[in-house]
């Protein structure tokens, strides 16, 4: 009935109290009527991960319990990074099929005071969601402009933007604008947010890198690197015509200095000679120097608090 009205996708709530069989029926028949068709499930067990996803055949599970939840707690400053690599390399083969997030309507808002109190400490988060693996990442309406869901609502508590919520959503009414929708009415600090969104997910969809090659070098740089630590993440991304080094801080107060190592066996992978090498942040321009030294790539690196940098090697 519906796929016949024109809805072109599905979000199923709570799918995993539904046995698996029943939605393995219904989906090969949603697929029938439409290949095409988008089939987002809450499936909160990752063990039951891979049986939703083959056998219910779901395109997509929000990756709530491995990546949201470490994420967050990175973000308040109770994890370490250390735990992202894991998180990633556990959910490596169904990744394409983890649905990223930082902000839906039943979590909090990056920017309430029971979360992190701040959407900038959103940012390094939303790089790693969006850069790290093959997945694809959704955007909450208002997280670009750091809506914090302070209102209340008359019951409940704030926090949260839920769609039960008759409340006003003060920040991603000022981007309307009187129905202009060109954030006319946007503070310094919230155009300044939403053109960052803007420039990581515009980078994202453009980049061959990062549907190819993952490798970490956050442990690598852990062992060896002096002042490279547990609020620093770090990995590389690549395809046959683009190489990516990406560094994310989550310290809200430090910045780092540290000369960032580039690992032998991936230096070998990309085939770069000895020497130097100019490398672009395509977030902000930056340009740096990679050095090339007996087959071991090196640059410095001064990142400052939340600050990421997506670095393309020319």
């Amino acid at each position: 009935y519906w796929l016949d009205m024109g809805v072109d996708g599905f979000r199923y709530d709570m799918a995993e109290i539904v046995p698996v069989e029943f939605w393995s029926y219904m989906n090969s028949h949603v697929k029938i009527k439409n290949p095409d068709a988008f089939l987002l499930a809450e499936v909160y067990n990752p063990n039951e991960y891979r049986n939703y996803i083959r056998k219910g055949k779901m395109d997509y599970l929000y990756d709530k319990v491995e990546m949201y939840d470490s994420l967050k707690h990175i973000m308040q400053g109770t994890g370490w990074t250390d735990h992202i690599p894991v998180v990633k390399k556990r959910s490596q083969d169904i990744e394409h099929h983890m649905l990223h997030f930082l902000e839906n309507h039943d979590e909090q808002r990056i920017a309430s005071p029971d979360f992190a109190g701040d959407a900038q400490r959103g940012k390094p988060a939303m790089v790693v969601s969006a850069t790290m693996t093959t997945a694809p990442v959704m955007i909450y309406f208002g997280q670009e402009v750091g809506e914090p869901a302070v209102d209340n609502a008359g019951f409940g508590s704030p926090t949260r933007t839920s769609i039960f919520d008759y409340v006003g959503v003060p920040h991603h009414q000022r981007w309307v604008n009187d129905k202009k929708f060109d954030g006319g009415q946007l503070s310094k600090n919230e155009k300044e947010l939403r053109d960052f969104y803007k420039r990581l997910l515009n980078f994202t969809i453009t980049s061959d890198a990062l549907m190819g090659e993952y490798q970490d070098i956050h442990f690598y740089n852990r062992e060896h690197t002096e002042y490279y630590n547990h609020h620093v993440l770090s990995y590389v991304r690549w395809s046959d015509t683009e190489k990516l080094v990406i560094v994310a801080n989550f310290d809200a107060k430090d910045w780092f200095g540290f000369e960032l190592e580039i690992p032998k066996d991936i230096i070998q992978k990309w085939d770069l000679s000895e020497g130097k090498h100019k490398i672009i942040d395509v977030l902000y321009g930056g340009e740096h120097t990679m050095e090339v030294v007996n087959g071991m790539g090196k640059f410095r690196v001064d990142i400052n608090p939340l600050q990421s940098f997506i670095f393309k090697i020319n």
